[in-house]
């Protein structure tokens, strides 16, 4: 009954221990001495700790198969699951760039759009009904004004206010 209220420790332990070495120590070398003696784990045998630490490491592997496992994609109607999980990778067509294959974010073209409105202290709204978010804080007037948002490195974006403006960064919300 002790080991059950213990369970969550225990896992944490073998969590991090799994995670910093290659394969699992085992409890006695995850706890600490009094935490051993506190857990009851000194009164158990050899092969009762080898099916705890079994049980923890296939616990913790399928943790790490669960957070690394993308989650299943369900076909929308007319489509089937892998066209529609082609359709949801495409990262730049999700922010109105349109991305062609083969290109990077070098080749894709500026868009260019009108500030109409501030939804909060650094959110604002498009002509074209997105919704961006300042990821710094965006130190000039928008409202009103054309600006540009370019692509950046890896799913970033900059916002413009012309040529001469410094970037800002920025996140498309809707």
């Amino acid at each position: 009954m002790k080991l059950l209220s213990i369970a969550p420790l225990l896992a944490a332990c073998a969590l991090a221990g799994f995670a910093a070495e290659p394969t699992f120590p085992g409890l006695d070398k995850v706890l600490t001495p009094a935490e051993w003696k506190r857990a009851g784990l000194d009164r158990l045998t050899p092969d009762e700790l080898g099916v705890i630490d079994a049980a923890l490491i296939r616990h913790v592997a399928q943790v790490i198969v669960k957070i690394t496992t993308p989650p299943p994609v369900t076909p929308e109607p007319g489509t089937t699951a892998q066209e529609n999980a082609v359709a949801r990778s495409r990262f730049w067509d999700r922010f109105g760039f349109g991305k062609a294959e083969g290109t990077g974010w070098r080749d894709l073209p500026p868009m260019k759009a009108k500030v109409t409105g501030w939804q909060g202290a650094n959110r604002f709204s498009l002509d074209t009904g997105q919704v961006w978010e300042g990821v710094e804080p965006i130190p000039y007037e928008i409202l009103g004004a054309t600006v540009t948002i370019e692509a950046r490195p890896l799913g970033a974006f900059a916002l413009k206010l012309n040529e001469d403006s410094l970037a800002v960064r920025v996140r498309r919300v809707k």
